[in-house]
């Protein structure tokens, strides 16, 4: 069984659009938050995920714009989360507030989170990486720190599928994984798209210049 695994899409659809033509054949899709904040389509880029019923965990900026606080954010940020709460509709902003901050799939095989197992707003790099992070799950899926990493331990397999939306692994195309539950590997894939049109959108919307600019930095 193949499965894709996104995180941190971040409104970007074009990087969405890109990822979704790339992604080969799979039995299923997970995604580990943040399906909004920071770029400008966080309708279009729900909608995907909503119409193709990814399941999804509840990300940091999530979160922001389903409860409408986003004070612990810095000025950037909180611009994405104030744009996304502009632009989404009541439905969807109820779809983001029932996204649970856990999840167990594939009949517990699989541990879908946002940042920790134990904190959903903690970041977890790769050096923190550890066999330990697992539970009774084979695979534990985390997002939120937008760097591509995955290890294999005796015990199971710890990963992050990279952003779709904003990479900050200094790799500016758009990161996902696809995880193979039968020989349990992981294939982390990187792809390109047009960065200068999400920055034109950017600055078309009002949005802070740096939002596109890291763009080509992948920081």
């Amino acid at each position: 069984m193949k499965v894709g695994v996104l995180s941190d899409v971040h409104a970007n659809r074009i990087a969405l659009d890109a990822v979704l033509a790339d992604m080969p054949d799979v039995d299923a899709m997970v995604n580990a938050g943040d399906v909004v904040g920071y770029n400008p389509w966080p309708a279009e880029c729900l909608e995907t995920v909503r119409r193709r019923d990814v399941p999804s965990v509840m990300g940091n900026h999530d979160r922001a714009v389903a409860s409408g606080t986003a004070f612990r954010f810095n000025s950037m940020a909180r611009a994405g989360v104030e744009y996304a709460s502009e632009e989404l509709s009541d439905d969807q902003r109820e779809w983001l507030a029932d996204r649970p901050d856990n999840l167990r799939l594939f009949d517990g095989r699989v541990r879908v989170v946002h940042g920790h197992p134990d904190d959903p707003d903690h970041y977890t790099y790769p050096k923190e990486f550890a066999p330990e992070l697992l539970d009774d799950e084979d695979v534990l899926v985390m997002g939120h720190t937008h760097v591509q990493h995955h290890e294999v331990y005796d015990e199971g397999i710890v990963m992050n599928p990279g952003s779709v939306g904003q990479p900050r692994d200094g790799d500016p195309r758009a990161a996902y994984a696809v995880l193979d539950l039968d020989d349990g590997s992981v294939d982390e894939r990187r792809v390109e798209y047009d960065v200068e049109a999400v920055q034109r959108e950017v600055r078309e919307v009002g949005l802070p210049e740096k939002i596109g600019s890291r763009l080509e930095r992948g920081r």
